[in-house]
């Protein structure tokens, strides 16, 4: 049973409660919590992720009350709590992708090279959002050594702008056919691995020296894939993490552990088709992150002026020469100084 001191003890995001009124505080000093982080619609219980949410709603611990009225009101994909079943119809049709097209699209790339890649000095407004995707191939004398053998690179609206089989700088040892559909003949004349690595540099930069590269307001070019460390590195390209925007290490889309989810999972729960059965195509993988990319970022959270943790502004917000003071405050007004450690790309909205 609740008490009125339990109750003064809890908190206002994910609802813990506490013996002492110092402990709370503890716990907001390293939770993190924000109006960034995904929110039940019902009992507005705030989740470190998007996967915590669904265990919370459809899990095999759900909140029954929750549970309840999202199985007839919830969108499966999104997890939006909707006004009524029909409106939770019409919803859920739209939030569900096709990916039909895709493959079409990507086995046209296989003809031969496309490169509409072009340098325009910011002359376009706005930021300019890029999605880049891989298949390697194996080197190393038992095939493991992961080689980019293609790469592809689409824009916002799904159009293919750049598509190239790679010339590895190592002998290739094993095509991994199966999964790539990679033949010897397609890398026997295929682009330089160094003539990659600067086309593409030199897109992503867009005519910005790379130390002057920021978030808002520069010309370089956003750019979301899903375990770009690797493909980056691969490719031997290298590019500010602020202007990257990885669906493998992005917190609300990662596991309740904190590990990353892959790609096909995602795109199947998240998105509602299937991806990577059979051959893959670099195409389909960049579709797919730059989908779950346009859908985290349209989210709508409360504008902040400073909405991270490490901002200058908030470094003192629970400092422990302020212990006495946040202990005076109620849980609400704990959350309302509370913010995220993470870049929310919802701020990546124009």
């Amino acid at each position: 049973m609740e008490t009125a001191e339990t109750l003064r003890n809890k908190c206002a995001a994910c609802f813990r409660q506490f013996n002492r009124m110092e402990h709370l505080v503890e716990h907001m000093r390293t939770s993190y919590h924000s109006v960034h982080e995904p929110m039940c619609g019902i009992c507005r219980k705030h989740c470190r992720s998007f996967e915590s949410l669904r265990e919370h709603l459809i899990g095999p611990l759900p909140k029954q009350e929750c549970k309840n009225i999202f199985s007839v009101r919830g969108c499966k994909f999104c997890l939006a709590v909707l006004d009524s079943p029909n409106t939770r119809w019409i919803h859920q049709e739209r939030c569900q992708f096709s990916g039909a097209n895709t493959g079409i699209v990507a086995r046209l790339a296989n003809l031969g090279i496309r490169d509409n890649l072009t340098i325009d000095n910011g002359s376009v407004r706005g930021p300019q959002v890029v999605a880049l995707a891989c298949k390697m191939v194996g080197g190393g004398s038992d095939g493991s050594l992961d080689l980019c053998a293609r790469v592809c690179l689409i824009d916002e609206n799904e159009t293919m702008i750049f598509h190239t089989y790679v010339k590895p700088p190592l002998p290739v040892t094993n095509y991994r056919y199966e999964t790539t559909g990679i033949r010897p003949e397609y890398l026997k004349d295929a682009m330089p691995l160094k003539q990659v690595q600067k086309k593409i540099q030199d897109f992503l930069c867009n005519g910005e020296p790379m130390w002057k590269i920021r978030t808002k307001g520069g010309r370089a070019r956003i750019l979301v894939g899903h375990g770009l460390d690797h493909d980056l590195d691969r490719l031997q390209v290298e590019y500010p993490a602020v202007m990257i925007r990885n669906t493998a290490k992005y917190p609300p889309l990662m596991k309740t552990s904190k590990l990353s989810n892959s790609l096909k999972y995602l795109t199947q729960a998240y998105l509602g088709y299937d991806i990577q059965t059979g051959i893959q195509d670099p195409y389909e993988d960049c579709v797919a992150t730059m989908r779950l990319y346009m859908r985290m970022r349209s989210q709508v959270h409360k504008i902040e002026d400073h909405p991270l943790a490490s901002d200058p502004q908030n470094r003192n917000n629970f400092a422990s020469w302020r212990q006495n003071e946040l202990e005076r405050m109620t849980p609400e007004e704990l959350l309302a100084i509370s913010r995220s450690d993470y870049y929310c790309w919802c701020l990546d909205s124009p």
